[in-house]
C-alpha cells in the first residue's frame, strides 16, 4: 500500500464542467440539498443512519455514475438495491483499516461518489487535505459520522417503523424526519419528513393526510326563531264522540 503522501500528490482528472458540478439525488431528498444535488469536491456528514447514506448515493449511481463504499463492512446490499443503487457500479473496500485515507485518495479520481466510515476521529488537517483531493478529482464524499469542515450535515431525528402488530406482522416501512444544516449556501436549516424506506424499499415523501374532515355540527337556532309549541286542549267532557273541539 503506497503511503498517503505519494497518493495525495498523484495527478487527478481535470475538474468537471460547471454543468456537471452537482450529482443528482433521489427527488424526495433534493429539497434538503442546496441546488438539489450533491456538490462535487465537497464532504457531507451523515449522522447515525446508513439508510440515508444509501438513499443519497442511489441517485448518482442511477444516473450512470460510479460509487465506492470504504470502511462499511455491514453495508446492506439488498437495502442498497432497494433504493435503486446499481450494485454493478459500486466498488467495495470493506476493511481498509488505518489505510482508509490512501484508499479514498486513490478512488477520488476514479469514481464520482465515495461512501466512507473512518476508523476513528478525523484530524482537521487530514480532512482538509482529502477535501483538496476530492476537489481535484471532482468526487463527492458521504461520511457516516462527523467530518471537520463538512459543507453540509444531515441527521435523522425521530423515526417510527410500521407493519408489526403484537407479536406478528412484517416491517413495511419507516417514517423519519431529516434535518440538514451547513455553511455557505447550506446555512439555512432544512427539514423533510420521508418514508425511509417505504413498502417498496425506497425513499418517498410522507403524503399529507387526505382523509375527509368531519363535518361541523349545525349551529343551534336562536330562541326567537324557534316555533312555540302550544299545548293541545283536552276535549270537553260533554262533547259527543266524533265531534271536534273548535
Amino acid at each position: 500500500m503506497p503511503d498517503f503522501e505519494n497518493v495525495f500528490v498523484r495527478s487527478a482528472a481535470a475538474p468537471p464542467a460547471a454543468e456537471d458540478a452537482l450529482l443528482p439525488v433521489l427527488p424526495p431528498l433534493a429539497p434538503l440539498l442546496p441546488g438539489g444535488g450533491l456538490r462535487r469536491g465537497t464532504a457531507v456528514s451523515v449522522a447515525g443512519d446508513t439508510a440515508l447514506l444509501l438513499a443519497l448515493a442511489a441517485g448518482a449511481v442511477a444516473a450512470g455514475g460510479w460509487a465506492a463504499a470504504v470502511g462499511l463492512p455491514d453495508l446492506g446490499l439488498a437495502a442498497a438495491a432497494g433504493y435503486g443503487l446499481d450494485l454493478h457500479r459500486l466498488l467495495l473496500a470493506d476493511d481498509p483499516g488505518p489505510h482508509w485515507p490512501e484508499v479514498v485518495s486513490a478512488l477520488a479520481g476514479a469514481v464520482g461518489l465515495i461512501l466512507l466510515r473512518p476508523t476513528g476521529p478525523v484530524a482537521p488537517q487530514l480532512a482538509a487535505r482529502l477535501t483538496a483531493v476530492l476537489r481535484r478529482g471532482g468526487c463527492a464524499l458521504l461520511v457516516a459520522g462527523p467530518w471537520p469542515g463538512a459543507g453540509l450535515r444531515l441527521s435523522v431525528g425521530s423515526g417510527r417503523w410500521y407493519g408489526l402488530g403484537d407479536g406478528y406482522g412484517q416491517l413495511r416501512g419507516r417514517q423519519v424526519e431529516i434535518a440538514a444544516e451547513g455553511r455557505g449556501t447550506a446555512a439555512r436549516a432544512r427539514t423533510a419528513r420521508l418514508w425511509l424506506p417505504d413498502e417498496h424499499g425506497t425513499a418517498r415523501p410522507i403524503e399529507a393526510d387526505r382523509r375527509p374532515r368531519a363535518l361541523p355540527e349545525a349551529p343551534a337556532l336562536p330562541a326567537a326563531a324557534t316555533a312555540a309549541v302550544l299545548p293541545v286542549p283536552a276535549p270537553a267532557a260533554d262533547v259527543p264522540a266524533g265531534l271536534a273541539v273548535v
